[in-house]
């Protein structure tokens, strides 16, 4: 009787770990799908909105190229090229030069995950009505995202990107996302751009 118990444990272990590795796989070919509409060479834009955090609540429109990004809301204008993160704040006049974690480009850029999915991240997914919901949680405790859900339409466009930061959860709505070219000159900081801001480099 132990043995014929032990064997029903054994295969519903067995049965569950398939199943999420089902699903793991095919979360990863979802974020895929998506990841090649997100990161087209020639470009990308959309609006968005941000909730929670540090970030507080603001709207804005980001315009993304690969990993590159210039986000833009009322009270700031951010420019990343890849490397360098350049934050002019309106209410400062002051450009603060930097180089900022994954954790920092994700809370500012939504599409940042697509350089982060595909290594170090448990993954899983579920349908909800006309969505993909992906879940992915850190392997690792040193990760600046340890956790963070994507929701895509069934087209593979992000609609929703909600992750947590420390203690407290960003949630980044999208909309209107659309293919649009963009030059690499966009994604760094010109001394044009705030002729009269105070530089502080922070790297």
């Amino acid at each position: 009787m132990k043995t014929k118990r032990n064997i029903i444990i054994a295969l519903a272990f067995f049965l569950c770990a398939n199943a999420f590795a089902q699903s793991s796989a095919q979360a990863r070919k979802v974020l895929d799908r998506a990841a090649a509409i997100v990161g087209s060479r020639s470009g990308a834009a959309a609006s968005f909105s941000i909730s929670g955090g540090t970030m507080g609540r603001t709207t804005g429109n980001i315009a993304i190229k690969g990993n590159k990004f210039k986000a833009t809301t009322p009270q700031a204008t951010i420019w990343f090229d890849g490397k360098t993160q350049w934050s002019y704040m309106k209410s400062t006049n002051e450009v603060n030069i930097s180089t900022p974690n994954e954790a920092q480009r994700m809370s500012l850029n939504p599409y940042a995950f697509i350089s982060m999915y595909r290594n170090g991240y448990n993954i899983s997914m579920k349908t909800k009505g006309n969505t993909y919901v992906v879940h992915l949680k850190a392997m690792h405790p040193a990760r600046s995202v340890q956790e963070f859900y994507i929701t895509l339409s069934k087209s593979y466009h992000p609609k929703i990107v909600k992750l947590l930061q420390g203690k407290k959860w960003v949630t980044i709505y999208i909309n209107n996302f659309r293919t649009a070219a963009q030059p690499d000159s966009l994604f760094r900081f010109s001394r044009s751009n705030a002729p009269s801001a105070e530089i502080i480099d922070l790297r």
